[in-house]
C-alpha cells in the first residue's frame, strides 16, 4: 500500500511555481524552464503508474525534473561548440574534400554578449542587495559561494529546513527582483 497517493489533476496548481524557482537558478532562462516543467509533467503523466508512493508526490516530479536538466545540459552540450568545416584543396594533380570538426572559439564573443553578461551580473548583484542582509548571506554562501548545508547551518545556528526555506524565499526574491529589473 502506497504511503502517498499521487494527483496530476493538482500538479500544477501545487507544484509549478517549486518547480520553476528550483528550474530558473539551474537553467537562467524563463521559456526554457517552463519547457522543462512541462516536461516533467507530461513524463509524470506518462509514468505516473510506476509511482510506489515511498515519496512524496513534490519529490518524484522533483527526481523526473532533475533528470529533464541533466538531459536538457547533455542536449546542448553535445551539439556546443562543433562546427563542420568542409574544406575543398587541390595539390597539384590530386583534388579532394577535408572534413575538419574543430571547437568553437571561447572568445568569439561579441560586444553585446559581453554588455549583456555584465548588466546581467549587475542586476544579480543589484538584487541580492536587496535582500535582508541575513537571507543575502545565506544564500550568497550557498549558490555562490557552493558552502554545504552543514557549515551554513552551524555558522548561523539554523537547521536545514530552516536554511532550505531561507534559500527559498531568497530565490523567489531575486526571480522577482530580475522579472522587473532585467528580463
Amino acid at each position: 500500500m502506497p504511503i502517498n497517493e499521487i494527483n496530476p489533476n493538482l500538479w500544477v496548481d501545487k507544484y509549478s511555481d517549486y518547480l520553476y524557482n528550483y528550474t530558473i537558478v539551474r537553467v537562467n532562462d524563463h521559456e526554457i524552464a517552463q519547457d522543462l516543467i512541462s516536461e516533467t509533467f507530461l513524463a509524470g503523466l506518462k509514468s505516473k503508474d510506476n509511482f510506489k508512493g515511498e515519496a512524496t508526490e513534490r519529490t518524484w516530479l522533483i527526481s523526473i525534473l532533475k533528470r529533464k536538466i541533466i538531459d536538457y545540459y547533455r542536449k546542448i552540450n553535445s551539439n556546443k561548440g562543433k562546427a563542420e568545416v568542409r574544406v575543398k584543396y587541390s595539390d597539384g594533380d590530386q583534388e579532394g574534400d577535408w572534413l575538419e570538426e574543430r571547437i568553437r572559439d571561447p572568445y568569439d564573443k561579441t560586444a553585446e554578449d559581453k554588455l549583456e553578461n555584465e548588466e546581467l551580473g549587475m542586476a544579480i548583484f543589484g538584487c541580492l542587495d536587496g535582500l535582508p542582509e541575513k537571507q543575502a548571506k545565506i544564500f550568497r554562501m550557498k549558490t555562490i559561494d557552493g558552502f554545504d548545508t552543514e557549515t551554513i547551518c552551524n555558522e548561523f545556528d539554523i537547521t536545514p529546513s530552516n536554511l532550505w526555506v531561507i534559500i527559498h524565499r531568497a530565490r523567489k526574491a531575486m526571480a522577482d527582483c530580475l522579472e522587473s529589473n532585467w528580463f
